[in-house]
């Protein structure tokens, strides 16, 4: 059976509006954004199949050394209004970043390395994530990024006084 003329003039409005919305998804982050971000869908899409669904993020927040309950991890799929393919990860992210300020952004980040919920993250953690994942960092980059981490004597970065380093609010706390 032949779709009607009206039917047909429907589906392709349909299917250029969700062009047009996963254009303007992929055009809210830079280049190097997207290849960042499709390596860290690639990573948690642990079985290869192009859909995040809950056995991938049980196995990468094994990988990460947390357990979640099932309820909090079919939380975090209810996000997604269908299956969460790598546009739809980008809405949600897009979504997430877009009503945070540059301080919350930062904050939420280095909060995944916090894995004893202490507010803190080991340097040598910071240092291995910036030699491996997205943009690699060479070790003079990495010193430079860290100089001015507030690093206990147990080599831990507290999170909260390095975001507002690195973001710039430590100096607006001093006026």
């Amino acid at each position: 059976m032949s779709k009607s003329r009206s039917e047909a003039a429907s589906s392709s409005k349909k299917q250029g509006a969700q062009r047009s919305l996963s254009h303007s998804i992929f055009a809210q982050f830079r280049q190097t954004q997207l290849q960042e971000l499709k390596e860290a869908f690639d990573f948690i899409d642990s079985n290869k199949d192009g859909i995040i669904d809950k056995n991938d993020l049980i196995a990468t927040w094994d990988a990460l050394g947390r357990i979640y309950p099932d309820v909090d991890l079919q939380g975090m799929l209810t996000e997604a209004r269908g299956p969460l393919n790598f546009t739809t990860f980008l809405s949600i992210i897009g979504e997430k970043i877009g009503g945070q300020d540059k301080e919350d952004v930062l904050k939420a980040a280095f909060e995944t390395f916090d894995t004893t919920d202490t507010g803190k993250v080991p340097a040598k953690v910071l240092r291995k994530a910036l030699q491996t994942w997205g943009e690699k960092l060479t070790d003079e980059e990495i010193e430079e990024a860290l100089k001015d981490a507030p690093i206990d004597s147990k080599g831990n970065v507290d999170i909260l006084q390095y975001v507002k380093t690195i973001s710039g609010s430590k100096e607006d706390d001093l006026d």
